[in-house]
């Protein structure tokens, strides 16, 4: 096992910063809160329908912090990695992505999720942001494979994972529940492997 392995899977001191000219991916901060909820709330017609279950109390500003420190703690003991999108010269909240179910061992693997603001979709900032994090999970944390999955009805979000280089892989019966109900995904993946030597963050 690496130094750098080693150090993930114990303890990261240092910040999560990945970002390119136009893009920041950073973890979530106490002081996201007003934009966090003015985003949320605004964009949650469009949301709901490829999310959990919302629940009222998880909108409040003492949610969220708990949800940031928690983040800070997932991502020190290796994890899952909860990262906010920002337009980088105004730090203007995009949406989020989270590197989670990080497995090592065998797997040496993770899970890739994220959200878009409505007013922010359809614009590439997410496709920035999914390969901006591909080089950092690759090389930063030494997984050899990510996954992603989303229902079949999210021609977004498929589009986005085959745009990038996604494959997608199978059918997951009843996988997650979605706004109250068991539904089916879609099961995508990227390896290392698949990803050229000399391909940069912004290609």
């Amino acid at each position: 096992m690496t130094r750098s392995v080693f150090r993930f899977l114990s303890r990261q001191p240092d910040p999560v910063r990945i970002e390119s000219d136009t893009h920041l991916l950073r973890l979530p901060r106490g002081a996201d809160y007003r934009q966090w909820f003015a985003l949320r709330r605004e964009s949650r017609p469009f949301l709901e329908p490829w999310e959990p279950t919302w629940r009222a109390e998880e909108m409040t500003e003492s949610a969220f912090r708990a949800r940031a420190i928690r983040s800070e703690q997932e991502f020190h003991s290796g994890q899952a990695i909860p990262l906010f999108v920002f337009a980088r010269d105004t730090e203007t909240l995009l949406g989020g992505l989270t590197i989670g179910y990080i497995r090592r061992g065998a797997a040496q693997c993770c899970m890739i999720g994220y959200w878009m603001g409505e007013r922010f979709a359809g614009q590439g900032h997410m496709s920035a942001a999914v390969r901006l994090s591909i080089p950092y999970i690759f090389s930063t944390l030494q997984l050899h494979r990510i996954e992603a999955a989303c229902i079949p009805e999210n021609d977004r979000s498929i589009r986005l994972l085959e745009k990038v280089g996604f494959h997608r892989e199978g059918y997951l019966r009843e996988y997650l529940k979605i706004n109250g109900q068991w539904r089916d995904h879609l099961i995508f993946s990227l390896l290392s492997r698949d990803i050229a030597p000399n391909r940069t963050a912004s290609e």
